[in-house]
């Protein structure tokens, strides 16, 4: 049980820990995943031939509140028997991948703060939080003027309007602004425009799950007739394109038909085209001894952004899995699988690239790609090149000295070092160019990209660990990259932290860290989530709910604010911050916009369970 509570905390993994009912002890701890292997799987995995059974792609169709009810009281209930209610609702909420109740109250219909109609303005005009980076090289970097804010603003900045999703547990999307418009997506798998200003709804759109990705804003229109869409994806592989006027769809796509495949990180939009980076949860399923592991590639695929149309499909494993083994109760075990990619992919016009970064291997062999950083070719798809920095990292929650069937794991278990950092595509002052990034193990790194990939330094922030080191996302402007630090599991003395390093020698110019007595278990706050920098001031959110600004010079604070709390919102709806966690913050306009509440730490991480996103502004 103490690795599926490691490896619901992961960075990447969704691993559904029982939401919206108290908190349970690790031995009582039972994802999704193992009791649909334990109770469906025989049946809807793969169904014979002539079988009236839906596979497992075609139960995720339904609603939770249907899937409920099946098995519960109806056909189902016979194959349910000796699973708790709480157990039930678990596995009813990890095959729809929304919670149960979004079905019904999520729409903005159901809400009573409705703006008044005006037209959706041209993205270019105004202040602009697009995607996940804010630029194609994912700097998570604001300039001056389209940030509204200073340094001296930032002491100043208060509470504005507070937003609740209906029926949410974990606030894990990071919205984006533009065209006077602030578009987020949500766990309860609706996407909503609302006003940035005061919090209005404009509209809502339902997904076929949640979402996690940032949104990205892009013109599918003509200078005549301007029009503009926004781009996202959904945790069962799904990517939508949806008018950013209206709310109704453009296209939808299956960014992988995998039936464990999912879209965690953001698409990157550039240059009408839109580039789908690939994850799955298929390594949290990988120790079942029934379970025929693995068979999953990460990847990207690029889409046209405004007919949809499929331009390339690329994999961080060049080889398809084969057959390798069988284990000792005969399952047919593949390979080699692994490498998704957990993070936004970043484009490098000069070069012609687009680079993204890369998670563990499944199994045996391990992929020489995997925990790597790796460059496709923007016109083609094909692999330029790939640097891995920790080889043979293969890891399946699950596996260890408990695991039931020794054969279905890897040989040797890795550390888990996945990269969750999107790559970071900096100018230097002389010129020349850094891509810098952070890593679970602990250590940032600057690579070149001229060189393919080599590393230019290293430099360790973090200890490092399945929880620890660099989780989510790094940032940088034009002098240091920020690196936050989670290490979430040595507690609250060790946990947590942020350090400024100089892109050009990866020497460190300042760092801080929590002042945390020992023994204050409120105190535990890792830096867990992605952060976002202006000129002269980085912001950074902990899993304590503090979101706080510190001045880029020195790391002093220059502000700090409590979101684990109760609000009250614009929308009507009880809503609670926690965690901040996954997401950075938006800044645009004057407005800082930030998520708090995020279910899926586990025990050790301090899971805080939220559903607001928030906005500050100069008071």
């Amino acid at each position: 049980m103490n690795k599926l509570l490691r490896g619901s905390i992961r960075a990447g993994v969704f691993a559904i820990l029982v939401c919206a009912v108290p908190a349970l002890t690790s031995a009582q701890v039972i994802t999704g995943i193992a009791l649909y292997e334990q109770h469906c799987s025989t049946c809807h995995s793969a169904p014979a031939a002539g079988s009236r059974a839906p596979d497992r792609q075609a139960l995720g169709q339904l609603t939770p509140e249907a899937i409920l009810d099946a098995i519960t009281a109806g056909a189902m209930a016979v194959n349910a028997e000796g699973m708790s209610p709480v157990e039930k609702r678990a596995l009813a909420e990890h095959l729809a991948l929304r919670p149960l109740g979004s079905t019904t109250s999520g729409s903005v219909s159901a809400m009573p703060n409705h703006c008044a109609p005006k037209p959706f303005a041209d993205p270019a005009s105004g202040p602009r939080w697009s995607g996940w980076g804010v630029d194609a090289g994912n700097s998570r970097f604001q300039p001056a003027a389209v940030a509204g804010l200073t340094a001296a603003d930032v002491p100043k900045l208060k509470l504005k309007w507070a937003f609740g999703f209906p029926n949410g547990t974990s606030a894990f999307a990071q919205p984006a602004v533009a065209g006077g418009r602030l578009f987020v997506g949500s766990d309860n798998g609706y996407v909503y425009a609302l006003d940035p200003a005061t919090g209005c709804s404009y509209w809502s759109f339902q997904a076929q799950a949640g979402i996690r990705t940032a949104i990205s804003i892009g013109s599918i229109g003509t200078a005549a007739a301007p029009k503009y869409a926004i781009y996202f994806g959904d945790l069962k592989g799904y990517v939508y394109a949806i008018d950013a006027e209206s709310g109704t769809p453009v296209w939808t796509k299956r960014g992988d038909t995998h039936p464990m495949a999912r879209v965690t990180g953001a698409p990157t939009l550039a240059d009408g085209r839109l580039y789908v980076p690939l994850s799955s949860l298929e390594e949290a399923s990988g120790a079942n001894p029934k379970y025929e592991c693995c068979t999953f590639r990460g990847g990207v695929v690029a889409f046209d952004a405004k007919s949809g149309a499929e331009i390339w499909r690329a994999y961080t494993i060049p080889d398809a899995p084969k057959k390798l083994k069988k284990n000792s109760i005969g399952t047919q075990l593949y390979g080699p699988a692994g490498a998704a990619v957990w993070s936004s992919p970043t484009v490098d016009a000069r070069r012609g690239l687009l680079y993204v970064a890369t998670g563990n291997a499944y199994n045996d062999p391990f992929a020489e790609t995997s925990d790597a950083v790796m460059a496709f070719d923007l016109r083609t798809g094909k692999m330029r090149w790939s640097k891995q920095v920790t080889p043979k990292d293969t890891f399946v929650i699950g596996c260890g000295p408990t695991a039931a069937v020794k054969d279905n794991c890897p040989d040797d278990t890795g550390p888990d070092f996945d990269f969750g950092n999107s790559p970071i595509l900096r100018t230097l002052p002389n010129g020349r160019s850094i891509i810098t990034l952070g890593q679970k193990s602990g250590v940032a790194w600057g690579l070149d990209p001229d060189k393919e990939g080599a590393i230019l330094w290293q430099h360790r922030v973090g200890k490092g660990s399945a929880l620890g080191g660099m989780e989510w996302g790094s940032a940088a402007d034009d002098q240091n990259g920020y690196f936050p630090v989670a290490d979430a599991q040595f507690g609250p003395n060790e946990a947590g932290g942020l350090y400024a390093l100089r892109l050009t020698t990866g020497e460190e110019v300042w760092h801080w860290k929590p002042n945390c007595q020992t023994g204050e278990r409120n105190c535990l706050q890792a830096n867990s989530a992605a952060i976002s920098v202006i000129p002269g001031v980085v912001f950074s959110g902990t899993t304590n709910g503090m979101m706080r600004a510190y001045a880029t010079a020195d790391g002093k604070v220059l502000w700090e604010t409590n979101t684990a709390q109760s609000f009250q919102t614009v929308n009507g709806v009880t809503a609670k911050g926690g965690a901040i966690n996954g997401p950075g913050p938006v800044i645009a306009g004057g407005m800082i916009f930030t998520n708090s509440g995020y279910a899926y730490l586990g025990a050790i991480g301090g899971a805080l369970p939220g559903n607001v996103l928030l906005a500050y502004g100069v008071e």
